[in-house]
């Protein structure tokens, strides 16, 4: 195995099970970050825009305390639609942008609209997009790109998504291929790229230069197939366990960190889950798991002391 130390280890509200600012069936904010450097983590992402505080000044005090640091934000936006939602996603991820440099961090990651609602699964528009959408999506991220880090210095990265009009491996070449790589470039995300039967060893091949940022997760291939032969939208598949801890799922884990490693430069790589929704006291115990799984793997840092379960020595 290579030398993984140049891949940072983070993790993300997201494997805690949070998929909005605020939800009943989510953990709060103060208990992801009471439990992240339980889990064995230094670096977490924002979350869904308005989960952490706002306030530059309190998040940077909350996350001290803590002994924690930003990688990263994520947003969402529908920029396919055109100039309107590109004048919206300039504020919205204005906003982050100046968050994640008042506290440090350099990257935000673009995620876009799905076409099917996150609480539902009901189709919300098109799966497909035409020509003129094509070119609002491909334009507004150039665009969005450019202005963030021309503004704020953040880094956009642009992140495939199931059931959005990113979403297969041919889609994210195209992308890639059509987007300028001064102002955009990838989040490879291993788990939605997996779902959708890409292959994230060859994407990275491929497009080396371009994947800046990494989301670590695997999805379970036997629920895939039943989402496929079914025609489950992503929010059923979560709730059947699509996403799943390593080492138990697709892609293999030691290969893709290998190719990663082998690019020779920094790279957050953040562990997501998805497990919205959850009981609050699952999150935990499956991410401390995953940290000492990739910490074995050679990828760090991780936090010298452990997830201790309730009753036990800490």
């Amino acid at each position: 195995m290579r030398d993984l130390s140049r891949l940072r280890l983070g993790t993300a509200p997201d494997s805690w099970g949070v998929w909005f600012p605020q939800d009943p069936h989510q953990v709060t904010w103060t208990q992801y970050l009471d439990e992240v450097p339980r889990a064995g983590y230094q670096w977490t992402e924002l979350g869904p825009q308005g989960f952490l505080p706002q306030d530059p000044a309190r998040l940077r005090d909350e996350l001290d305390r803590r002994g924690l640091k930003v990688c990263g934000g994520t947003v969402f936006a529908a920029l396919h639609q055109g100039d309107d939602a590109l004048k919206r996603a300039i504020d919205a991820f204005g906003r982050e942008a100046r968050l994640l440099s008042a506290v440090g961090a350099e990257y935000l990651v673009h995620l876009p609209e799905q076409y099917t609602d996150m609480h539902s699964g009901e189709a919300t528009e098109a799966a497909e997009l035409n020509a003129e959408h094509w070119r609002n999506l491909v334009t507004g991220t150039n665009e969005l790109g450019r202005v963030i880090f021309e503004e704020h210095g953040v880094r956009l990265v642009f992140h495939p998504h199931v059931d959005t009009h990113v979403d297969t491996q041919e889609r994210i070449e195209r992308f890639l291929t059509d987007t300028d790589p001064r102002y955009v470039n990838l989040c490879l995300d291993t788990g939605h790229i997996a779902y959708a039967g890409g292959d994230n060893l060859q994407i990275v091949e491929r497009f080396p230069d371009r994947i800046t940022y990494v989301h670590l997760k695997q999805v379970d291939p036997q629920v895939r197939e039943r989402v496929r032969r079914e025609g489950l939208p992503l929010s059923d598949a979560v709730k059947l366990g699509a996403m799943v801890e390593p080492p138990y799922g697709d892609p293999p884990m030691p290969p893709l960190l290998d190719a990663l490693a082998a690019l020779g430069r920094d790279i957050f790589c953040v562990v997501e889950q998805d497990l919205y929704p959850v009981e609050p006291d699952v999150p935990l115990p499956i991410a401390a798991r995953t940290a000492g799984y990739f910490a074995g793997c050679g990828l760090g840092p991780v936090r010298r002391w452990p997830y201790s379960s309730p009753g036990s020595a800490a």
